[in-house]
């Protein structure tokens, strides 16, 4: 019941944020009509589209993936990332997926709602996770930013676990 309302809580924060309008109208990176593409680090537990690499006594995981997105309207993104990741130790590969929505509170604080699964090659049970994150854009170009942020993940598969991930990450972003 916890996850529930917690759930509704981050959907409702999310629509209120994407309703909230400033009186300047985005221009530059996140004006409507831009791209984005996404670069994230990444978390081992959750099955993602970020990018990590771990090797530790004979154990070698790693992922790859990258997320894109289209700017809808001035400051909100509708996003989809794929990635693809391997254990040596368990000897498996998964595939990941996401979906979702991020919204540039005054064109520099991201916030983001989106579901992430993955596809785990001979489990019994896949992870599903909705998330929500925040952070800060910082552009450092007029094509570029770096995005550090805090990400909270809700398990939605409580066969697979019923804990949630909370993880701090650093994105880097392209915009066009």
């Amino acid at each position: 019941m916890k996850k529930i309302i917690l759930a509704a809580v981050a959907v409702f924060g999310f629509a209120f944020a994407a309703n909230a309008q400033d009186s300047d109208k985005a221009t530059g990176q996140t004006a409507k009509g831009k791209w984005l593409i996404e670069a994230n680090t990444g978390n081992a537990v959750l099955g993602t589209t970020g990018i990590y690499f771990t090797s530790q006594d004979g154990e070698t995981t790693f992922n790859i993936g990258l997320d894109g997105g289209y700017f809808i309207m001035d400051d909100l993104a509708v996003k989809a990332g794929l990635g693809y990741g391997s254990n040596s130790l368990a000897d498996t590969n998964n595939f990941s997926y996401r979906l979702g929505a991020k919204y540039y509170v005054k064109s520099m604080i991201p916030v983001s709602l989106d579901v992430t699964g993955t596809s785990i090659k001979d489990a019994n049970e896949n992870p599903l996770w909705l998330g929500v994150g925040a952070g800060y854009a910082w552009f450092i170009g007029s094509n570029v930013s770096i995005e550090p942020g805090v990400r909270y993940n809700i398990s939605l598969n409580e066969d697979f676990t019923d804990e949630g991930v909370l993880q701090f990450n650093v994105g880097f972003a392209l915009h066009f």
